[in-house]
């Protein structure tokens, strides 16, 4: 059993504030709002501007959190970022947070787990909280992915959108309270669903480029089997080892892949809509920075409050899922 509770005690968020609207891609693809809002329940994304980069949005949302707990970055034992739209191959995207926070030796690194990353993240964090090694972590998600959106491409373009969001965990002398359960999974057999070529294995080449290699590549409709299958594991799974009842979850915070991957779960589990939390209209899908927004908003709205029971479940690229079982 953990020594400690691993408590959230900040969120925080930021988005771009352009915005690409489903009207905006029918100008530069063959589609319209109506076939986007029916088949994914996006109606715009917002899309980082000149000068704004992963970093710069993990920095923005860091200083909301932080703010919202109340804490110094001087008082950061650990930084973690999850992204998979990096601000450089190297260093690290946490490592120009750190700089931008004005800490010299705080330890800071990347995770890479895609649309589970945060919930990856938060799990490494957690760890480190709960065994007394740390006892304040800044858990951000952040992702720029517009940068390697395929704009002609109508079956990818329409659904990726930009932003950032963190998290500041404490410890709490009570074990019982925070991040009280998650778990982990990845199938690499998997990875031809959704990914991103350039690396080791491909390196980019100018006809690499020339033909698109540097752009996400995604298979829908293998990705929405995966993802509702995957969705009903993760709170089955939530549910059974925390021994929680339906009406002992007063949230579901999933990532926001998709308005009929989200509602279809949630019927097959004999859950009604109200008990999910969803942003996807508004910003698309934004990979690990996905449930870090979609939680800060939901504390700013009202909908968590002391002792309320949030579950978060992701899953993505790798291919990966994850869940976290949360007690405020």
């Amino acid at each position: 059993m953990s020594q400690f509770g691993s408590i959230i005690a900040g969120t925080g968020s930021y988005v771009p504030e352009k915005r690409l609207t489903n009207d905006d891609l029918s100008k530069m693809v063959d589609t319209n709002d109506e076939w986007i809002v029916q088949r994914t329940g996006i109606r715009e994304r917002r899309i980082a501007g000149d000068g704004e980069s992963t970093a710069s949005m993990a920095v923005a949302a860091s200083h909301n959190a932080l703010a919202a707990a109340g804490v110094e970055p001087k008082d950061l034992d650990l930084i973690i970022c999850a992204t998979v739209s990096q601000e450089m191959v190297f260093p690290s995207t946490a490592c120009f947070v750190a700089a931008a926070l004005g800490l010299k030796s705080t330890p800071a690194f990347d995770i890479a787990a895609a649309c589970s990353g945060f919930i990856y993240n938060l799990e490494t964090a957690s760890n480190f909280v709960k065994t007394g090694r740390y006892r304040t972590v800044l858990v951000i998600g952040a992702e720029t992915l517009s940068r390697i959106t395929d704009y002609r491409d109508r079956g990818s373009c329409i659904l990726f959108g930009d932003g950032a969001g963190a998290v500041v965990l404490r410890q709490s002398p009570d074990p019982k309270r925070g991040v009280i359960y998650s778990s982990l999974h990845a199938d690499g057999n998997g990875w031809e669903m959704l990914y991103c070529r350039p690396g080791s294995r491909h390196p980019l080449t100018p006809d690499g480029i020339a033909a698109g290699d540097q752009y996400m590549k995604i298979k829908g409709r293998e990705v929405y089997k995966f993802a509702v299958l995957r969705f009903g594991e993760l709170m089955e799974d939530a549910m059974r080892k925390c021994e929680l009842s339906r009406e002992d979850v007063k949230l579901i915070v999933p990532h926001q892949v998709n308005l009929r991957i989200i509602s279809s779960a949630m019927e097959k589990l004999g859950l009604g809509m109200e008990k999910a939390f969803v942003n996807i209209g508004k910003y698309g899908n934004t990979s690990a920075a996905s449930i870090p927004i979609a939680l800060d908003e939901a504390m700013r709205e009202g909908r968590i409050s002391a002792g309320d029971v949030v579950i978060l479940v992701a899953f993505g690229a790798g291919l990966t899922w994850a869940n976290a079982v949360i007690k405020f």
